[in-house]
């Protein structure tokens, strides 16, 4: 397919599927190879042809697949130094990386890749920015705070991708020990629905088309919930953007250029 598809989003597991007629790429790899294959053949793509994944950072919910992926189809691992070398240490069979720098922009076939540097706990995390033909997509989540740096990354952009991982009252409301509400919570945790509707606002121009909410918490948000706080930011920037939920267990909505 030619666009992209939200394979899996959430704590158990992250992929996403980015696809032009020159190009096929994952973001992240955070699902088993043998889900990656199934949910890619819904979309009627072939892993056999993905040419490489980019890797935001080194948390298994973000790279459970890629030791298996990368040593059955042997393709390039794109990642920054500090996540290479995070990812060195846990799987026995190091991937064949091809190194970034965060903050420079690189070219991977047709596709105009920044990555930016965003804040969460892991060692050098970043999210991205693609660029094809004249359309630019937004890919940012588990992010602990928005930084300015963030919002100039994301500007403009034609598509968006962004966590809105919990409702901070339901945070509190939860049963999940104190330790995990303190990470969430935190500056280097996940972005809050209202935070998420906050940088929505700041983005919505009249060209942004659809918005995808990501890495929904099952225990601390509801979809319902994400998408009326996001729909009323957007209402209220007067954006007719549309929206929908990126979802754990299944493929979400796909979007084709």
């Amino acid at each position: 397919m030619f666009g992209f598809c939200p394979l899996a989003s959430g704590s158990k597991g992250n992929a996403i599927y980015i696809g032009t007629k020159k190009t096929r790429v994952l973001i992240d790899a955070g699902i088993s190879y043998s889900a990656l294959v199934r949910r890619l053949s819904e979309i009627n793509v072939d892993i056999r042809t993905i040419q490489a994944v980019l890797i935001t950072h080194e948390h298994v919910d973000h790279i459970r697949g890629l030791d298996v992926l990368s040593h059955h189809l042997n393709i390039p691992v794109l990642a920054n130094v500090e996540t290479a070398k995070g990812i060195a240490q846990i799987f026995p069979m190091r991937p064949r990386f091809k190194l970034f720098t965060t903050g420079e922009t690189f070219v991977f076939g047709d596709l105009e890749i920044h990555p930016f540097g965003i804040p969460h706990d892991t060692l050098e995390p970043v999210a991205f920015t693609v660029k094809t033909d004249s359309l630019k997509l937004g890919f940012c989540a588990d992010i602990g705070h928005v930084t300015p740096i963030v919002k100039r990354a994301l500007i403009h952009c034609d598509y968006l991708y962004l966590e809105a991982n919990h409702q901070v009252s339901m945070v509190h409301a939860s049963h999940r020990p104190q330790v995990y509400k303190q990470r969430v919570l935190s500056k280097q945790g996940h972005l809050s629905n209202d935070d998420c509707a906050a940088l929505l606002t700041s983005l919505a121009h009249p060209q942004l088309k659809h918005v995808h909410l990501a890495h929904l918490s099952s225990e601390c948000n509801s979809p319902e919930l994400a998408l009326k706080i996001a729909q009323s930011a957007l209402d209220q920037a007067g954006s007719a953007s549309e929206l929908s939920i990126a979802y754990q267990d299944c493929i979400s909505r796909c979007i084709y250029f």
